[in-house]
């Protein structure tokens, strides 16, 4: 008796998510980062960032005393909510049709065979598609 309740218990699996990670983490060893290199120079700048640096200081110079950001950027904010709802309303229009047309393939009959496979059918019919040619 006393295997088959040792049995019970290590098959039993965890009541929630969370003890399952936690045995897990425990048995997967961490590796070490290497060392970093103090004297590896920098990576360049993108050129978005080289950008930014321009224009940082031509906005402080033009704005000294706009601590924030969130001024210049609520036009843009706005339309983009505008684009994204149009495109909403477009997609579901599109998946609308989409359905539509599903649906009336599937009522019209039409097979799930490619053009292809259905020129393969026909060959098999014992004809061959080059006799003509001989």
């Amino acid at each position: 008796m006393k295997g088959a309740k040792a049995k019970a218990e290590t098959s039993r699996k965890p009541d929630n998510k969370l003890a399952a990670k936690k045995k897990a983490g425990k048995r997967v060893a961490k590796k070490e980062k290497p060392a970093k290199d103090p004297n590896k120079p920098k990576r360049p700048p993108s050129a978005f960032f080289v950008f930014m640096e321009g224009f940082r200081k031509t906005f402080k110079e033009k704005h000294p005393n706009n601590k924030s950001v969130a001024v210049e950027k609520a036009p843009y904010v706005e339309k983009a909510e505008k684009r994204k709802t149009e495109y909403n309303n477009k997609m579901e229009a599109y998946n609308k049709k989409q359905a539509g047309q599903s649906d009336a393939a599937e009522e019209e009959g039409e097979s799930d065979k490619s053009k292809s496979e259905v020129n393969d059918d026909e060959d098999e019919s014992g004809e061959c598609p080059h006799a003509l040619f001989t």
